[in-house]
């Protein structure tokens, strides 16, 4: 079984996602651990698309909200390496290049040599 865990937080990251995790579902032999880091959270900008797109509810949900450029990257590096640490995962999927993804490459890139990672924009 291969893990992977795969980041979304904003509205362009979860119609990147969607068939991802759609395609995911049909390989057995993949486990996806899907991770919402919240940086868009409101009914409109983020449970909308869920339902719409048939996106499965995250495994675990940063809860990062609102904040500068700076305040959404740090609070997700923070939320974020204890759910490596605790998944183990195989791979790392980051789609988009939205603050609260990127935020997950400097953590990946300390990984690198345990963890793949895949980046798609």
């Amino acid at each position: 079984m291969i893990k992977i865990i795969c980041i979304a937080g904003a509205r362009p990251n979860f119609m990147k996602i969607a068939p991802i995790m759609e395609a995911f579902g049909r390989h057995p032999g993949i486990q996806p651990f899907l991770v919402h880091t919240g940086q868009h959270y409101d009914e409109k900008m983020s449970d909308l698309f869920f339902r719409e797109l048939g996106i499965p509810k995250p495994d675990v949900n940063l809860g990062i909200g609102s904040g500068s450029h700076a305040v959404q990257t740090a609070e997700v590096m923070k939320a974020f390496e204890p759910v490596c640490l605790e998944q183990k995962p195989d791979d790392v999927l980051v789609v988009g290049d939205v603050n609260s993804t990127i935020a997950c490459v400097p953590r990946l890139a300390v990984e690198s040599r345990r963890v793949a990672m895949q980046f798609f924009t």
